[in-house]
């Protein structure tokens, strides 16, 4: 009973909480290497939106497919099959769809353009992207201009020159300019937890905390989360088990949540008992 338990338990883990994903390939280097193991956080969107600079896991469903470009393969008609292929999906034991991974550089309604003087700049606020692009890398070395459409993102590898990404796909004519929907991200990658020498979390970069990028707009809402795997073109999912690790810091945002609930709550007491005076 106790292992059954324990394996019920992992399973509801990488189905709803954290998952480890391997990257496959050099496209978010040096952010992520080759062959390292990163955690994905699959809850931290139902308590705030995505936010540039975030690096994400996404299907390529109602984007870019799979790694070749071709759709992915259709769900079973048998209802009964479909049910049981999705519920191994969000386990993580099997897809047929493709994930990958990217940072996102534009929100719905935002205008993401390269280059003005070298850089890539979001609603006219030039990024310093060196803290995270590939060592001599320059921002993008096709140019581009785009408005993000509503429900969807502009991601981007580190990588730029061999990162293929939404520029790549805007340019080959796919859908919505290259971008990808808000309701195909599973999560947000926040932890390298392989190898030890990588051993580290992901955090957001200054450069999108700059004042100017929040004056309009906030977070992406995620209608979604679900999922399986990433790519760094396409993600490979790790080892069942070890994305348990990542339990001990998805309460903190719970409580903290609350928290902030509780002092507001007595906030707006105390203003609606002064007005009664």
């Amino acid at each position: 009973m106790i292992v059954v338990a324990a394996i019920v338990l992992m399973l509801l883990v990488k189905a709803f909480v954290v998952q480890v994903y391997r990257i496959p390939s050099s496209s978010m280097e040096d952010t992520l290497l080759t062959g390292d193991r990163v955690l994905v956080n699959k809850l931290v969107y139902h308590f705030r939106g995505i936010d540039r600079g975030d690096i994400v896991v996404f299907s390529g469903e109602g984007s870019w497919g799979s790694t070749t470009g071709a759709p992915d393969p259709a769900p079973p008609r048998n209802p009964a099959l479909r049910v049981l292929d999705d519920v191994l999906a969000d386990i993580g034991v099997y897809s047929t769809q493709t994930y990958y991974i990217k940072r996102v550089i534009g929100l719905p309604g935002d205008h993401v353009m390269c280059c003005e003087n070298g850089k890539v700049t979001v609603n006219g606020v030039p990024l310093d992207e060196t803290s995270y692009l590939f060592p001599g890398a320059s921002p993008s070395e096709e140019q581009f201009s785009i408005v993000v459409p509503p429900g969807r993102l502009w991601v981007m590898g580190d990588n730029r020159a061999i990162s293929d990404d939404s520029r790549g796909h805007m340019f080959s004519g796919f859908p919505d300019k290259g971008t990808i929907p808000e309701s195909e991200v599973a999560g947000r990658a926040f932890l390298i937890i392989w190898p030890p020498s990588q051993f580290g979390d992901l955090p957001i970069p200054a450069t999108f905390q700059q004042a100017a990028l929040h004056a309009g707009a906030a977070g992406a809402a995620v209608l979604q989360v679900g999922g399986m795997t990433a790519s760094a073109v396409a993600a490979i999912p790790a080892a069942p088990g070890a994305g348990a690790l990542a339990l001990l810091g998805i309460p903190v945002l719970a409580r903290r949540r609350r928290r902030a609930d509780r002092r507001a709550d007595r906030h707006r007491h105390r203003r609606d008992r002064r007005a009664d005076r």
